[in-house]
């Protein structure tokens, strides 16, 4: 069974749109889109397992330059 994720992304001042380019590219990244709020990218993922959502969200996007900060919703339908 997939598991379907929304990472919010918080970038760094004038590294939004970079960002996205960037987080789409990643496998998994079904969708993401720069937004007006309080984060500035939300990512949906689809992915095999949660292992697989700390990977993306851990390991790929946090370390992406210019991310200030993210957090993780695992959707439960």
């Amino acid at each position: 069974m997939a598991v379907t994720a929304y990472i919010m992304v918080k970038a760094n001042t004038g590294d939004a749109d970079r960002l996205l380019s960037d987080i789409a590219g990643i496998d998994g990244v079904v969708d993401a889109h720069v937004v007006a709020g309080d984060v500035d990218i939300i990512a949906k993922i689809e992915v095999d397992s949660p292992a697989d959502v700390k990977d993306i969200a851990a390991n790929q996007i946090q370390q992406t330059d210019g991310v200030e900060d993210t957090e993780t919703y695992i959707s439960m339908s």
